[in-house]
């Protein structure tokens, strides 16, 4: 016969609440966050072995992210209740990952990477979004361009170009995710970001840089001296 531990026969240090009171959440692993969000868990499961299943049904929390409702209460032990509170508390993160009214001047790739990383690497599709500057380098506004498959996404000049002219935009940098993880630019990539480039020179809209997101990494094409 199995036997499990359940969390408050754990040690306090070792209780995911205490242990983030005790420490701060930058401390705590994504199985113990779950395990607070969940709250508790079933007769036979804790809400740590409920965490664990879910990280390991959804290889982690970046499938995770894209699980629908419907999805996640297929987990024995998680009804509507702990579906919605898991979809918030990721939502949130989202939120404020997005939130750049602080943060709101792009000076390198790694502020482009600050202000995006987390928005853009959990997607399962790759997004080619278009971040807009002013003359002194200020965010004017991040748009999504398009969205394409799980290797390739379809851009156009014109899609680009269109809001950089409306916003009255001086430059643009270019950003989109590898689903994959990794961020090494294909031969599409190049392509595109030269006839971006060149398109940007016609019309006098600098495209500064091109982004590639990737698992918690990034590659600037400038900085590689591919644009």
């Amino acid at each position: 016969m199995e036997y499990r531990v359940g969390i408050k026969e754990m040690p306090v240090g070792m209780r995911p609440r205490e242990k983030m009171q005790a420490r701060g959440e930058a401390y705590i692993s994504d199985e113990e966050l779950l395990a607070i969000i969940l709250g508790n868990g079933t007769k036979n499961l804790s809400a740590l072995d409920l965490a664990r299943q879910l990280l390991v049904t959804y290889d982690g929390l970046r499938n995770l992210r894209e699980a629908s409702l419907e999805d996640i209460t297929r987990i024995k032990g998680i009804g509507p209740a702990k579906a919605v509170s898991i979809k918030a508390a990721i939502e949130l993160g989202r939120r404020t990952a997005m939130d750049v009214k602080i943060r709101d001047y792009v000076n390198s790739p790694a502020d482009v990477s600050r202000l995006l990383m987390e928005e853009m690497r959990y997607h399962d599709r790759e997004h080619f979004c278009a971040m807009y500057l002013d003359r002194k380098g200020g965010l004017l506004i991040k748009e999504e361009v398009s969205v394409g498959g799980l290797s390739s996404s379809i851009v156009h000049a014109r899609e680009v170009f269109k809001t950089a002219v409306k916003c009255s935009a001086a430059s643009i940098i270019l950003v989109h995710n590898h689903p994959s993880g990794d961020p090494t630019p294909s031969r599409e990539d190049v392509d595109i970001t030269r006839r971006l480039v060149e398109a940007g020179n016609i019309m006098g809209i600098d495209v500064l840089d091109h982004l590639i997101i990737g698992q918690d990494k990034y590659c600037s094409l400038k900085e590689k001296g591919l644009i």
